[in-house]
């Protein structure tokens, strides 16, 4: 993009979950290597409208600023990704900022992700221990499997493959792609196979990995780049296994 003097942004507001939402347009000086985090916080130094008009700081959610925590994710230009990490210098203008819509508006550009975290507890996203006293040495991993393991290790419950996702819609309760690799992630664990088939029945139902449409938009909106339809198609075998055996008493 040229590299102006300012900056215009357009942000999508709502004053809180029962408003209506509303854009407002707002010029920031230029700088290089903006993120969208500071250009939000230029805005907060002295909100005003792009026409001139005093009004409030649009607020935001962020914690990290190193794409670990996901709190920062939003929509911008079109396309679900973290602020922190998205530079203005690789973005045409006027850049629009709005909030995920697979999830409740809480204020502004802040969400409401609880049912992700939900669909954590419902599938047992943990290893569950017995105490804390020395159990000694764990099973051992092979190489190639701790890598794997190690990919779906890194979800940070964004939202991103929820958002892109056309099965998560107002008509499904479809638990997404990311709490399936979780359940592939612990169930792979020496120890978390304990629990296996409690993370398998959780998956199972009809809003469970069987209403997956492969799309696979999930994969390439993941900003950690996790195999997510590789986990998809793992689960959807074992659940498949899994319900035969049961089916048979097995």
């Amino acid at each position: 993009m040229a590299h102006d003097k300012t900056l215009t942004l357009k942000v999508k507001r709502q004053k809180d979950a029962s408003s209506a939402p509303y854009w407002e347009d707002y010029i920031i000086p230029y700088q290089p290597n903006l993120n969208i985090i500071a250009a939000l916080m230029e805005i907060r130094k002295e909100p005003k409208t792009a026409a001139g008009a005093v009004t409030t700081a649009p607020v935001w959610e962020m914690n990290c600023l190193e794409n670990v925590c996901g709190s920062c994710t939003m929509i911008i230009n079109g396309k679900v990704q973290q602020a922190c990490t998205t530079l203005v210098d690789k973005l045409q203008q006027p850049i629009s900022i709005a909030p995920m819509t697979k999830f409740p508006v809480v204020k502004d550009l802040i969400v409401d992700r609880s049912k992700m975290f939900s669909n954590l507890l419902k599938v047992r996203a943990w290893i569950p221990i017995d105490g804390t006293y020395d159990l000694g040495a764990g099973p051992r991993l092979s190489e190639a499997e701790r890598q794997k393991n190690y990919h779906f290790s890194q979800c940070m419950t964004c939202g991103c493959c929820l958002e892109v996702c056309p099965q998560v819609n107002d008509h499904s309760n479809f638990i997404g792609a990311s709490a399936i690799g979780q359940v592939r992630l612990f169930n792979h664990h020496p120890t978390g196979t304990m629990n296996k088939d409690e993370r398998l029945e959780a998956i199972s139902g009809d809003d469970g990995v069987t209403t997956c449409g492969n799309a696979q938009n999930c994969v390439r909106a993941c900003p950690k780049e996790i195999p997510l339809t590789e986990a998809i198609a793992e689960m959807n075998r074992d659940v498949t296994v899994f319900k035969f055996k049961k089916f048979f008493g097995g």
